[in-house]
């Protein structure tokens, strides 16, 4: 494990495989940290790539250099978290591959600094970019069933729940999100000490106010919220990976899928997985990195 000072964090890391290997950013989601890449990582240093694994902000030894910064998890403080870690680490470009959040900082990078970026590996929703002025539009009455925990936590009572059970709230979701997935206790164990972080909770509410517009974001990453709020497109080679029995995102066909993208993309839909696609198809993940490789 490694630290390194990038934009307002100290970044936690891990940095294995060859230092001349191509680039390859794994980036965790919520509520998860950097142990569901463990076998992707075993299985691809092997096969010759380094693998950067961040703790995003609010997770794990990862914090904040200033108290005073706002503890913000809206999608452009996530995007320019990435960039930031690049830069620091002088890495001009590389694979990048995420899900949930991790999914959305890449998607925001791939989008808005796509000279960064050779390939991008992203799970449902695949173009992970929100589109903060329509939140507030109605879905269907499923859709909105399985964001029920983000409605959750735009209360108090909702803040309050998250810091007093953040241990019983993310273990909840992990058997939700992937009820065909059969983690072990201590599997969760190895995770649930990263929500220990002392802005965890504050990095978690915002992110869930902020995208629905009901708290305002950093005006430190306000240009890039504008350029958000566009809806770029993405152009870099992409692989979408969708576990099909993800019990968090909407279900979707391969149109409505790739939506966002105008390079070239390819979809795979996995049998037997659900939201947490590299701890429970690593093999598929590690697929999808070497053959993005192969086509840039």
């Amino acid at each position: 494990m490694k630290n390194i000072v990038a934009g307002v964090l100290d970044v936690a890391y891990l940095d294995q495989g060859p230092v001349d290997g191509p680039v390859v950013v794994l980036l965790h989601g919520f509520p998860y940290d950097i142990r569901a890449y463990d076998d992707v990582v075993a299985r691809l240093s092997h096969a010759g790539y380094r693998c950067i694994v961040p703790y995003l902000r609010g997770y794990g030894p990862t914090r904040f250099i200033d108290a005073a910064t706002p503890r913000s998890g809206e999608q452009a403080a996530l995007g320019a978290d990435l960039l930031a870690l690049l830069d620091a680490l002088g890495i001009g470009k590389a694979i990048l591959a995420g899900y949930d959040w991790g999914g959305r900082a890449a998607c925001v990078v791939a989008a808005l600094w796509p000279e960064r970026v050779t390939g991008l590996v992203s799970c449902d929703p695949g173009y992970n970019i929100q589109d903060i002025a329509k939140a507030n539009t109605p879905a269907s009455p499923d859709a909105e069933r399985r964001l029920w925990y983000q409605y959750y936590l735009h209360g108090e009572r909702g803040r309050a729940g998250l810091a007093a059970n953040r241990g019983d709230f993310c273990h909840l979701l992990w058997s939700l999100w992937s009820p065909t997935w059969a983690f072990t206790e201590a599997t969760f164990a190895n995770t649930c000490s990263s929500f220990d972080n002392p802005d965890f909770v504050e990095v978690v509410v915002h992110s869930y106010r902020h995208r629905y517009g009901l708290v305002a974001g950093d005006p430190a990453y306000a240009q890039i919220e504008q350029a958000l709020a566009s809806r770029p497109g993405i152009v870099v080679p992409t692989i979408i990976l969708s576990g099909a029995d993800d019990g968090v995102s909407s279900k979707r066909d391969d149109r409505s899928a790739v939506r966002g993208f105008s390079g070239q993309v390819t979809r795979r839909v996995i049998e037997g997985v659900g939201h947490n696609v590299p701890q429970e198809a690593p093999d598929t993940f590690v697929d999808a990195v070497i053959n993005l490789s192969g086509n840039v």
